[in-house]
């Protein structure tokens, strides 16, 4: 890892896309392993986007769910493929 990664850091309103790990991703790392724990155990969304991702579920509902969503995607596609840009 280039930087090393914070543990509890605050997120945009939606994670990155495509297929090249970002600055975002690394710092986020933690982040991701929170969220894959999460939906791992079953845990309910709201509450997760709320502790992990320092978002009001019920303030807006719809905003917290696509952030919630697209961190979720970006976790689970950099467990499933972006590690290995980690290796390039």
């Amino acid at each position: 890892m280039r930087e090393r990664p914070r543990l509890d850091p605050n997120v945009e309103s939606e994670a990155p896309a495509g297929t090249l790990l970002t600055d975002y991703d690394q710092q986020h790392f933690v982040t991701y392993l929170r969220l894959l724990d999460a939906e791992a155990e079953g845990a309910d969304w709201k509450e997760v986007a709320r502790i992990v991702l320092h978002r009001d579920p019920f303030g807006d509902e719809v905003q917290t769910r696509r952030c919630w969503e697209s961190h979720l995607a970006r976790a689970q596609w950099r467990s499933r493929e972006g590690y290995r840009r980690i290796l390039d």
